[in-house]
């Protein structure tokens, strides 16, 4: 099932390249075709506590997900600042 657009999303793993986190929060921008007809690309835009934007960044769809009423949102601090 796709996810809606502009709405809130999960990471699935971790993305040490962005010093992103598995779990860490991201807001679903845009679907992009991957150009080997490949899985589909999701250009995600994450952001601080306080709701700067820090990285867009693109993942595959497979590694995101929606968040659940049963989940708490956490912070954790940056390896390094952006």
């Amino acid at each position: 099932m796709r996810l809606p657009l502009y709405e809130r999303v999960a990471l699935r793993r971790d993305f040490p390249e962005h010093d992103l986190k598995k779990g860490d929060v991201a807001v679903l921008l845009d679907y992009v075709p991957h150009p080997g007809g490949g899985e589909e690309g999701c250009v995600l835009e994450v952001f601080n506590a306080l709701g700067d934007s820090i990285a867009v960044v693109t993942v595959k769809e497979s590694e995101i997900e929606s968040l659940q009423a049963n989940e708490v949102l956490a912070i954790r601090r940056l390896a390094k600042a952006s």
